[in-house]
């Protein structure tokens, strides 16, 4: 047993080799590392129903009291696996704790992507023997890639700020050093557990060898996003403390500097990239945009005199629009593992492929409802599935925008007296688009607009879970 540590904490994501280094640290005698206990979907692995007493529901209950039996129950020094989309509650109480351990397994962003990307295709998630190994191309989508790389960038930057002001050091590896012997026994001394293992005993073999380039269909398209994405090299993702949650790369401005747009998360999106586009004279390609932090400080220097403004939507819209968008469909991969959680564990009553044509406006009110009655416990820290961007607070968002200088305006959905037309003006833009904000056109969702499913009853849902955007914002009750 370690005299150093109590347990610990291997931190990795999807496809970054995290299987294969919990095989190799449980060939070593006194240690045992149990899978991801705390994903949302199933505790330990997914054949596995029930660990030291605790199933799903009572994990989801007192996710501590878990933690603590798992260690009590556990011969030997007890770890576990944890990704960034996993309960985040766990955190607050293993961070601080010097007495567990913590081992960060890193990978190039894009390989595990790609790998994700070809595991899912093919439905092979390991591979013990060469032979049966399947193989796909798949296709290359920046907007997926953007997305998890700035997941991976808020999560392991606030973990890489917590550990310095609490004075640890994590032990450190990366995917390639799993077959290096020096490496992963590092991490026994590192534990201080006096044992030997051998890398080339695993069973786990690489899936997808080749060369990134060989396993998508659209490479140069895959080179120009990375490209712009970062320049730096995106094995150096986990090392830089980046502030993602300002969106940098969507931001967008006119092309004579005049206005500059930071769209939030789950805001407005295209009807404000034609306002501005209207309002400079110009096609809605030619808005200058893909800025990086370095780009963005250029052309602040350059146009001294523009104006920078954001756009928060009514609580109750965004939620709704988001849940139509992200939640609800059943053909985007990206949020199944989400749905199945939703559906499970907290009971709300989304629709499934075969449901779709019996889902009429009663069925989407009570999904919708039910939504928002998770939101409040997930954004109150209290759920084991994290707040994702789209649907987290607005306040904080405008907050993580100072960051790279705040706006100049906050404009909000409704009957807010100073609109676009009047930013456009104020800007000296040729053409100001009359718009304001309370004409601003948003009610697009599908399969059913917010006008045909409101109720008081949502209207409290949403205050509840965004009692602050409301606050903050000054926003009344919806009204279309």
């Amino acid at each position: 047993m370690s005299e150093r540590f109590d347990a610990f904490i291997l931190f990795a994501e999807m496809r970054t080799g995290s299987n294969h280094l919990e095989q190799l640290i449980n060939s070593a005698p006194e240690v045992s590392c149990l899978g991801e206990v705390f994903n949302p979907t199933f505790i330990g692995h997914p054949n596995e129903e029930v660990l030291a007493g605790f199933d799903l529901a009572t994990r989801e209950k007192d996710p501590i009291g878990c933690l603590n039996a798992l260690k009590e129950a556990t011969p030997g020094l007890m770890g576990f696996r944890f990704f960034h989309d996993h309960d985040p509650r766990v955190l607050d109480r293993v961070i601080p704790d010097p007495r567990v351990a913590k081992i960060i397994l890193r990978r190039n962003p894009l390989d595990s992507y790609i790998s994700r990307k070809i595991a899912s295709e093919t439905g092979q998630w390991k591979l013990t023997d060469v032979k049966h190994r399947r193989s796909a191309k798949i296709h290359f989508v920046a907007a997926e890639f953007q997305a998890m790389l700035e997941a991976w960038q808020v999560f392991y930057g606030r973990l890489r700020g917590q550990l310095q002001r609490t004075g640890q050091a994590a032990f450190q590896l990366d995917y390639a050093d799993l077959d290096d012997p020096a490496a992963v026994n590092g991490i026994l001394r590192f534990l201080g557990v006096n044992a030997d293992i051998d890398p080339s005993m695993s069973k786990l073999k690489p899936q997808n060898p080749a060369p990134a380039l060989s396993k998508v269909d659209n490479p140069e398209e895959m080179l120009a996003a990375v490209a712009a994405i970062d320049s730096f090299g995106l094995d150096q993702v986990l090392h830089r403390d980046v502030k993602a949650s300002a969106r940098v790369p969507q931001f967008l401005a006119t092309p004579g500097g005049e206005l500059l747009f930071m769209p939030l998360p789950g805001g407005a999106g295209s009807e404000l990239r034609a306002f501005l586009a209207q309002s400079a004279g110009v096609e809605v390609d030619d808005l200058v945009g893909g800025f990086d932090q370095r780009t963005l400080r250029a052309w602040y220097k350059e146009h001294p005199r523009h104006r920078r403004f954001t756009f928060v939507r009514h609580p109750l819209a965004r939620a709704h629009s988001v849940f139509c968008s992200d939640v609800l469909p059943t053909g985007r991969p990206r949020f199944a593992q989400m749905r199945r959680v939703l559906r499970r564990r907290y009971g709300v009553p989304l629709p499934r492929a075969e449901d779709w044509p019996s889902y009429d406006l009663a069925a989407h009110g009570a999904a919708f409802s039910a939504w928002l009655a998770f939101l409040k416990g997930c954004l109150a820290g209290q759920t084991a599935l994290e707040a994702h961007r789209s649907w987290s607070l607005q306040a904080d968002a405008v907050q993580a925008l100072a960051g790279v200088a705040g706006p100049d305006f906050v404009l909000r959905e409704g009957g807010a007296s100073f609109g676009l037309d009047d930013l456009a003006r104020l800007a000296r833009l040729p053409n100001p688009a009359k718009l304001t904000p309370a004409t601003l056109s948003l009610s697009n969702d599908a399969p059913f607009s917010l006008t045909e499913v409101y109720s008081p009853k949502l209207e409290e849902l949403a205050r509840k879970a965004y009692r602050r955007d409301y606050l903050v914002f000054g926003f009344d009750d919806w009204t279309g």
